[in-house]
């Protein structure tokens, strides 16, 4: 027999999940230097820092942290189109 509680419970795990795992990539980071140009992207896709030439660009940080958002954003549409229900 289906018990709906149940369900519920397993939501409510999965989301406490995604949030352990959030909170972990957060304390991770990626450092790549190429070029004159060093980027450190946190795990969770957040742009932490962007220097180019040893000048810290605060302007570049801010708008990739900005355009990745939108990614995001634009992804949970599709996946609501996909899955309406």
């Amino acid at each position: 027999m289906f018990n709906p509680l149940k369900a519920f419970g397993d939501v409510r795990q999965m989301q406490q999940q995604a949030q352990k795992m959030q909170h972990l990539l957060q304390q991770e980071e990626v450092v790549v230097e190429k070029n004159g140009v060093k980027v450190v992207l946190r795990g969770d896709q957040r742009v932490k820092e962007v220097m180019i030439d040893g000048v810290l660009e605060n302007r570049v940080t801010d708008v990739f942290n900005e355009a990745v958002k939108k990614t995001q954003e634009l992804a949970a549409r599709k996946l609501m189109e996909i899955n309406p229900d």
